[in-house]
């Protein structure tokens, strides 16, 4: 392997660790280096996905799968490949024999932060009401009401220090987003705007508010998470400088598999 695929591999594997520590699942599991992520309360396949962590771990896949399978089956959770850039080749053929579904593909993105970024941004304060920063969250995002148990233990269960941001109009919030400052890193989650006020600049508001915060706590560089599917989300990133660094998608059996 070449200096720049091992830079390219060392970048994707910082990535990875903060989204894992930014995003925690309850349960981690290793599998030599696959980590094998569940969580009881709450769906989402990013907290609920085997995640190969090494290009060369490839060996026994079969066997392994199969352990696998009966960890998820326990959760009562679909069994889920996340195949990012650090996922073996290997392992993509193996489930391609097997004729399992390829689906949500996401762009992970990434923006230096500097004064020139943030400098002209509102100052904004996040919310230390956990319980309030949920509602307006579930509000903006039009969530069913009965994941929030399980958002609120995720949300609570974040390790590093995580700004909560709403953006209100008239008393009602428009726009909210999680800024989970990591060290040198600021990573952007659940970032979304009302519906009917998309377009009217919110978010961006709300975003350079929220990277202003890390960026004085010490933050150099933002990062986020966007479903390649989401054309307005990411024509709103690339409008405040975001570039690509990688992208995975998710890997299921075929119904009835």
């Amino acid at each position: 392997m070449g200096q720049r695929a091992t830079e390219e591999l060392a970048t994707i594997r910082r990535f990875e660790g903060a989204g894992f520590r930014a995003w925690p699942a309850t349960s981690v599991h290793y599998d030599r280096t696959w980590a094998v992520r569940l969580t009881a309360s709450h769906p989402a396949r990013r907290l609920n996905s085997i995640n190969p962590l090494d290009p060369g771990d490839d060996h026994d896949l079969d066997e392994r799968i199969e352990q696998a399978a009966r960890r998820f089956e326990a959760y009562g959770r679909p069994l889920t490949f996340r195949i990012s850039p650090l996922s073996a080749p290997a392992i993509s053929r193996h489930l391609d024999a097997r004729e399992w579904i390829a689906a949500g593909q996401s762009l992970v993105m990434r923006l230096p932060l500097d004064e020139k970024t943030v400098g002209e941004a509102m100052h904004q304060i996040p919310l230390k009401d956990l319980s309030r920063f949920v509602s307006a969250a579930f509000q903006v995002h039009g969530y069913e009401a009965e994941l929030r148990p399980g958002f609120t233990e995720v949300v609570s269960s974040i390790k590093p220090e995580a700004g909560l941001f709403i953006l209100e109009q008239d008393d009602a919030p428009v726009a909210a987003s999680i800024c989970v400052h990591d060290g040198v890193l600021a990573g952007l989650f659940e970032v979304a705007t009302v519906e009917a006020e998309r377009g009217k600049g919110f978010g961006r508001r709300m975003l350079l508010s929220a990277l202003k915060w890390a960026h004085l706590r010490g933050a150099a560089e933002a990062w986020l998470q966007v479903e390649a599917d989401n054309p307005a989300a990411l024509g709103l990133y690339r409008s405040l400088g975001f570039t690509e660094v990688y992208r995975y998608h998710y890997r299921q059996p075929a119904s009835g598999a």
